[in-house]
């Protein structure tokens, strides 16, 4: 059975397509950032998107960002079995290479530092202080 609800839907897709009712200003919708965050260990992209179901954990919501080794072995061609990325946001640089819960990548590679002690306005205000 798949949840459906045709206003949550519609709005959603809207508000992620950078249309949607949102009063701040410049805000665009992460999709990384989601996946991580909801479904850090991609069993839903798994589930939908079978092209990538060799591609395990997190990796699956940037399969872009991974080794020519690595798609390989999950037999990913990027352009073939799976299509390149239409389109990379700046905004989502930030979280390629990050496991769920903001973890660095077991590779090395780091994300931002995590700031549990700041409020979401600080990651969309264009002033950044700190």
């Amino acid at each position: 059975k798949v949840d459906y609800d045709v206003c949550s839907n519609y709005g959603n897709w809207l508000y992620s397509a950078g249309i949607g009712n949102d009063p701040r200003e410049n805000r665009k919708f992460n999709m990384i950032k989601q996946g991580l965050d909801y479904d850090g260990n991609g069993d839903y992209v798994r589930l939908w998107v079978p092209e990538l179901q060799g591609i395990k954990g997190a990796d699956i919501h940037t399969p872009w960002a991974l080794s020519s080794a690595a798609l390989s072995q999950a037999g990913v061609t990027l352009g073939e079995t799976y299509p390149q990325p239409v389109v990379t946001a700046p905004e989502w640089s930030r979280h390629i290479h990050q496991r769920p819960g903001g973890s660095p990548h077991p590779r090395g590679r780091r994300g931002p530092a995590q700031h549990k002690d700041r409020g979401i306005d600080f990651y969309f205000s264009r002033k950044k202080d700190a």
